[in-house]
């Protein structure tokens, strides 16, 4: 009498192509990713502990300040400005004063498009300090 064993008649299953499959996904992806790189700006929130300014600053230390409000007004010096007339006030202030940074303070709902547009022209006058700052 013959006997059968139950391993002879199970049917196996080839995992060669799957794991193939996987291995040129696998490849695929990492090759993709490694292309991938996303520009924007380098912003720092300044520490909460920086000590106050001092009272009476020195007018030649004086940053070049832009501020942005809520409806999207921008003042230099606390006088209304357009925005076409930013790219000549950095290059003269910092033709002037060369040490001295550039800072941009905008509102919680201005638009982050003209900060954008202040800090780009503030990179093409090379200003080397620039500071985005959120106001109140």
């Amino acid at each position: 009498m013959r006997k059968f064993s139950k391993g002879e008649d199970e049917a196996e299953i080839n995992m060669t192509p799957m794991l193939d499959i996987v291995f040129i996904m696998l490849i695929f992806f990492i090759v993709t990713a490694s292309f991938a790189r996303e520009s924007g700006l380098d912003l720092f929130k300044p520490e909460a502990n920086n000590p106050p300014p001092p009272d009476n600053p020195d007018p030649d230390n004086k940053p070049i300040a832009f501020k942005i409000d809520n409806n999207n007004r921008i003042s230099f010096n606390f006088r209304p400005i357009e925005l076409g007339s930013i790219r000549s006030i950095i290059e003269r202030e910092h033709a002037a004063r060369p040490h001295v940074p550039v800072i941009i303070q905008a509102g919680s709902d201005a638009h982050t498009g003209i900060v954008v547009q202040i800090h780009d022209m503030a990179k093409s006058a090379k200003v080397d300090q620039i500071v985005v700052t959120e106001g109140k």
